[in-house]
């Protein structure tokens, strides 16, 4: 929309027209603005993980109330994202991210208040409903302020509280739980918050609202509660071991047939629908949507993976297992700059695959642990993955976005947004269900509560015996690392088969727009 677009103030008087294809600092301006709320939205969700067993002993709760303080959040957002694309058009993406922050900041401000285990998990969902639209409302204005020819580089900046959010959360979350106090996991935000909202006011560009069409009540009462009850299910499925459970099974079924009658109400109502499926029409948009779900449910449900190894097996504590996975986030932190280059240079086709098979070589390298693994070789199958990491997450997006036109950005940065929260969801469950088995299979009793691996008490067990039990426990982590290895060997596949070898051309309404975005700087 060039003329959302054509007031943005971000960029500074110039005596020239800046480059097309350069990053101009206008432009690094408005990406700084999205990184810091990305940051927060991203690093919240791991940051809380760390302090859950502190949380319990704190309210005198147990573990399978406290664990909802996570799930609530995570169920806020699937309900809230849907409802960005509808929200950008209707009220303009600088309102709605700046609000979106305005109430993330507000929930997290009162769950560092919370008084007990309930009011802690109502506050945490009030902070989800803002925190879900952060990161598709940031994503539609950094897609659109750069235009095509820039994407990948700037979804690279994007790309990195992505990747580093796992990796930094649990060092975060430790230091804060280990020497201040829980409350300050949620108080953090309150400044990072400040920052962002009063840079976003500053450098953002001024946008018009575009209210096209009514917003799609049916379509909302069926994808929401569908993705809610599915990811509800899925959390269950993680702390029941299995799918064999009633509260497991009839949520995952009521959701699924709800998101089969948005499906069906959504292609009836074609561009008046909540989320557009005419997208997926997009070879490009379609094959690069398959390939990052593919990805996502193998290396989030990996990320969960690594932690409970060192923890389990290793027996490092969560501030140590933060920083002996800081070497993926080293990788990650490397490779996206130079795959953010490439993309904008030649077709995705030609930088995601190599990244995906770095990552299944990782994974494959990760099924050869054992209780005394070499924290170096750990290290290099750890950086490795990062690696293929950046040179696949945020050019499979880039990918994504690039074939499309500018008025389609919002609605396809949020269906992005759903698919990431949902392989992120089913990855974590999935895993767990095939570690649990694992361990299940290797060691009789053996299960997993919560998440976390049954490991044997060094002091009330032979030192022998206890060898041999972690033993096992690494060798059932290995096992489950093949099935991460194999989806995203599937994900390889169908990135070298259908992914475009070259660079989108321009399209005359991008060209226009680009052009007047520049003129304005």
């Amino acid at each position: 929309m060039s003329t959302t677009e054509s007031g943005r103030e971000a960029a500074s008087p110039a005596a020239s027209a800046p480059d097309p294809q350069g990053l101009d600092r206008g432009l690094l301006l408005v990406a700084s603005c999205v990184v810091l709320g990305a940051i927060m939205s991203i690093l919240d969700v791991t940051v809380v993980n760390v302090a859950l067993p502190t949380l319990v002993q704190t309210f005198d709760s147990n573990l399978a109330t406290i664990q909802w303080v996570a799930t609530g959040y995570t169920l806020a957002l699937a309900t809230v994202i849907p409802l960005t694309g509808w929200g950008a058009d209707r009220f303009g993406t600088k309102r709605l991210y700046m609000t979106s922050i305005l109430l993330f900041v507000i929930g997290s401000v009162l769950s560092g208040l919370a008084w007990n285990d309930t009011s802690l998990i109502f506050f945490r969902v009030l902070q989800g409903l803002g925190g879900g639209m952060v990161m598709p409302a940031g994503m539609t204005i950094l897609t659109r302020a750069a235009g095509p020819q820039r994407l990948g580089r700037v979804m690279a900046v994007m790309g990195v509280p992505m990747l580093l959010g796992p990796i930094l959360g649990p060092i975060l979350g430790g230091w804060l739980v280990q020497d201040f106090d829980w409350r300050w996991i949620f108080f953090i935000n309150a400044p990072i918050g400040a920052l962002a909202l009063t840079m976003s006011f500053r450098i953002l560009p001024k946008d018009v609202p575009t209210p096209g069409h009514q917003l799609d009540w049916l379509g909302l009462a069926l994808l929401s509660p569908g993705l809610a009850l599915l990811i509800y299910g899925l959390a269950e499925s993680s702390e029941k071991s299995g799918f064999g459970h009633a509260i497991v099974l009839v949520p995952m079924i009521a959701g699924a047939v709800l998101l089969a009658l948005f499906v069906g109400h959504a292609l009836r109502k074609g561009d008046d629908a909540l989320i557009d499926l005419r997208l997926f029409t997009n070879r490009v948009f379609a094959a690069s949507s398959a390939t990052m779900l593919l990805m996502i449910i193998s290396v989030f449900g990996g990320m969960l993976l690594l932690p409970l190894y060192l923890q389990q097996v290793r027996g490092e504590g969560a501030l140590h297992t933060g920083l002996l996975l800081a070497p993926q986030g080293l990788g990650a932190m490397i490779a996206m700059p130079i795959a953010g280059t490439l993309v904008d240079r030649t077709g995705v086709g030609r930088v995601a695959p190599f990244g995906l098979l770095a990552v299944a070589i990782s994974f494959v390298g990760l099924t050869r642990i054992a209780a005394d693994t070499s924290y170096w070789e750990l290290s290099g199958y750890l950086f490795l993955m990062g690696v293929g990491m950046g040179f696949s997450m945020m050019p499979l997006m880039t990918g994504a976005m690039q074939t499309l036109r500018s008025a389609a950005v919002a609605k396809a940065s949020t269906t992005l947004n759903i698919i990431q929260q949902a392989g992120s969801s089913i990855g974590t469950a999935v895993m767990v269900v095939i570690l649990t088995a694992a361990i299940k299979d290797r060691i009789p009793g053996g299960s997993t509560s919560g998440g976390a691996a049954a490991s044997p008490d060094p002091q009330q067990a032979d030192p022998s015996v206890v060898q041999k039990m972690l033993g096992l426990l690494a060798d059932a982590f290995g096992h489950t690392f093949w099935w991460a290895a194999g989806l995203v060997v599937l994900a390889f596949l169908v990135a070298v088969v259908v992914l475009p070898k070259r660079k989108p051309p321009v399209s005359d309404e991008d060209a226009a727009e680009m052009q007047a975005h520049m003129m304005m700087g």
